[in-house]
């Protein structure tokens, strides 16, 4: 698949959102990534995790981890196309942590995939609780890269569709944004 492929995949199945969106970065934008729309139909869930695996398949992963919420489906099913461990990482107090009783060997192998990175908050929390427990990150995968490719990890990074969607930070929002209600879709 292309990635007009899959930004159609996005539009058809209405998770690609337009209006005045607050990100969990803080920063406003006009368009938003609701994957959540697009990962609800298994057959879109199989097509996507296959492109993805495709891409990480060389990486030597035994485990994929992937923050909670967003990460969740995506990661799960990347794990199962590969046939590898899946865990993840959830809301603690605040921060991530790793719970449930998920552990990470020392040395094991771990691949990190998230729904849509704009500014990598959470994918870097991700990794930084895999290095605590041991494990070695061998990349970062996700379905939308929204920095347009300028997020770094220092690791390799995969994604099915980078794109650049301008964002604003909130003092300084365009006229035409500020006019609009403000909604934080990623919440409700």
């Amino acid at each position: 698949m292309t990635e007009s492929d899959i930004l159609q995949v996005f539009r058809d199945t209405g998770a690609l959102l337009e209006g005045h969106f607050i990100l969990r970065s803080g920063l406003h934008s006009r368009q938003y990534f609701q994957c959540a729309l697009a990962l609800q139909q298994m057959p879109v869930v199989e097509k996507l995790g296959a492109e993805l695996a495709a891409k990480v398949r060389g990486l030597g992963a035994v485990t994929v981890v992937s923050p909670a919420m967003g990460g969740l489906v995506l990661g799960q099913e990347l794990a199962r196309q590969l046939r590898l461990r899946f865990i993840f990482v959830e809301k603690e107090e605040g921060k991530l942590v790793l719970r449930r009783g998920f552990r990470i060997s020392s040395g094991e192998k771990v691949l990190v995939v998230e729904d849509v990175v704009t500014k990598g908050g959470r994918v870097q929390e991700t990794i930084d609780i895999v290095r605590a427990h041991g494990g070695e990150v061998v990349g970062v995968a996700m379905a939308v890269d929204r920095s347009g490719g300028t997020v770094d990890f220092g690791l390799p990074m995969f994604s099915l569709l980078k794109i650049q969607v301008e964002t604003f930070e909130p003092d300084k929002l365009p006229a035409d944004l500020a006019a609009l209600p403000a909604v934080k879709p990623g919440s409700r």
